[in-house]
């Protein structure tokens, strides 16, 4: 080996979620009231008041509309929001990774969805390169 060239470092592992979040089948979830807040998707969720709020549902009306995850990273990043933050209507197994790294913490799963292999999919990735609400810094910033 020449000993001019530099070694290669192999980059430490993504950490892994720190919050798993929860899956429910629309059978599984009673209705409350008390402390939670119901907002629409077309909502500017910068003007609500969340004095008393302690979970709020997001819509998706359909699987291509994404709005909620952009209310739900608001909800996080701009107003601090540290309750739970669930995701309800055409919830499909496919967005629940990018659901919790928006920060959502809870998700009604369409009634034709398996949620063993929603849970399933919640574990495949240990971690991301890119940083998100659970893990700010990208993987090259925490490894400096």
């Amino acid at each position: 080996m020449n000993a001019d060239l530099p070694t290669q470092t192999t980059p430490p592992p993504c950490a892994p979620f720190a919050n798993a979040m929860k899956l429910f089948k629309p059978q599984q979830v009673t209705p409350s009231t008390e402390g939670v807040l119901v907002v629409d998707n077309t909502a500017d969720v910068l003007a609500l008041s969340l004095d008393g709020v302690q979970r709020i549902d997001l819509h998706f009306p359909k699987f291509a509309d994404g709005r909620a995850f952009s209310q739900a990273v608001l909800l996080r990043r701009r107003l601090g929001f540290q309750g739970v933050i669930r995701a309800t209507g055409e919830v499909l197994i496919d967005q629940l990774v990018q659901m919790q790294r928006c920060g959502f913490s809870e998700a009604v799963l369409r009634q034709d969805q398996d949620l063993a292999h929603g849970e399933q999919l919640l574990r495949h990735f240990s971690g991301f390169y890119q940083g998100d609400l659970q893990q700010p810094r990208p993987l090259f910033a925490r490894a400096a």
